[in-house]
């Protein structure tokens, strides 16, 4: 008995089951005197391991997503963006557009809570096994461009199609060069009809070819973008500056609405037929 208790602790070790290996002993003695069954044992064993095990590979997984900090739905204040629509983010968060391979799509001024819905979601995600990246569109661009010096750019756009969630942060913000735009293209290309997007701007469509300096690319990146598309327009205040509202001026306050155009008509072949909560 002594050998196989060595046995069972080893192999929790070998395992890494530091609080299954902990319970082990009050578990055994449960189970010899009655107070528990064979099943219920292992039971408690598992149960003792899992959520710490479970906590372990978010806190890895949100690491490498660059999730980090974490933001939860939870945490947002649906109260002050009154134009949200609470209910179309909720049915995100069932991330049932992950599996369509969809693009969601949040456009509003700064401060509006684009960042924190888009990393929440990433967040709900990474909790439900799927694999996530967020990356800024500068990062992003960066990023393709070193690779694409380095001879590596196909290595590169194969890394950042591997997640099953690509979240891209902060659209509109810096100015872009037009081979930037090309490297930006093949990505969204690559990711097309195969993995899901998540997309935050300050700009409307109508702006991406000022946006992407190159108004062809930018047409060419809305024809994939909006084809299987979920957009999410939010009209406000900076949330961020709401404690300082008075000494804003009033012509910057009133940020005018930012309205996305129709998507462009695909030509070639007809759309994919999608029986999902999208909007096309």
């Amino acid at each position: 008995m002594s050998d196989l208790l060595d046995r069972i602790r080893g192999a929790l070790v070998g395992l890494k089951m530091p609080r299954a290996l902990e319970a082990l002993d009050h578990t055994l003695q449960q189970l010899e005197k009655g107070e528990i069954t064979a099943i219920e044992a292992i039971d408690t064993l598992l149960s003792e391991e899992y959520p710490t095990r479970e906590t372990r590979r978010i806190d890895v997984a949100l690491r490498t997503a660059k999730l980090l900090p974490a933001k939860t739905l939870e945490s947002f204040d649906f109260s002050f963006q009154p134009s949200l629509d609470r209910e179309r983010i909720a049915a995100l968060a069932q991330l049932d557009f992950i599996r369509r391979a969809e693009v969601g799509h949040f456009l509003g001024p700064p401060g509006t809570g684009k960042s924190h819905l888009a990393t929440a979601l990433g967040v709900a995600a990474v909790k439900a096994g799927k694999s996530v990246y967020r990356a800024t569109l500068a990062d992003l661009i960066d990023a393709l461009s070193q690779a694409e010096r380095e001879g590596r750019l196909v290595e590169k756009i194969r890394f950042y199609t591997r997640a099953s969630l690509l979240i891209v942060d902060e659209i509109g913000y810096l100015p872009i060069t037009t081979g930037g735009a090309n490297l930006v293209f093949q990505l969204v290309n690559a990711r097309y009809e195969k993995g899901a997007m998540i997309l935050t701007s300050n700009r409307g469509f109508a702006e991406w070819g000022e946006v992407f300096g190159d108004p062809v690319v930018a047409t060419a990146l809305l024809d994939r973008l909006l084809h299987h598309a979920v957009v999410i327009q939010i009209e406000g205040a900076s949330y961020r500056l709401r404690s300082h509202a008075d000494l804003i001026p009033e012509h910057v306050r009133a940020n005018a609405p930012i309205t996305p155009p129709l998507p462009p008509k695909r030509r070639g072949r007809p759309p994919k037929t999608n029986n999902g909560a999208s909007d096309h």
